[in-house]
């Protein structure tokens, strides 16, 4: 198995969704915790997977998309680096 790693940002990212949607469901919020897990492992597996944006960043990164999120990484990296999970209506240019 391929491994991550999250920035410290990424990490914030996901408490923070998991704050936001525990306070209505926690299991819902256990639920998106895996499903971004998950996500992660795959990623690591299959870097070039994903799609770069270049109208949000010229950054070398690519998005993958869980729910209506965004996992925003660096394919080739060793481990695989998660840099941030972004809700897709935020404003994405201004957060990268």
């Amino acid at each position: 198995m391929k491994t991550f790693r999250l920035s410290a940002q990424a990490a914030r990212d996901v408490e923070r969704i998991w704050e936001y949607i525990s306070r209505d469901d926690v299991a819902a919020a256990r639920r998106v915790r895996l499903e971004f897990h998950d996500a992660f492992e795959k990623l690591a597996e299959q870097s070039g997977i994903g799609h770069t944006r270049d109208d949000l960043t010229s950054r070398p990164v690519r998005f993958w998309p869980v729910r209506s999120y965004l996992v925003v990484y660096k394919p080739g990296s060793r481990p695989l680096e998660i840099v941030r999970v972004v809700h897709g209506a935020r404003d994405l240019p201004r957060i990268l």
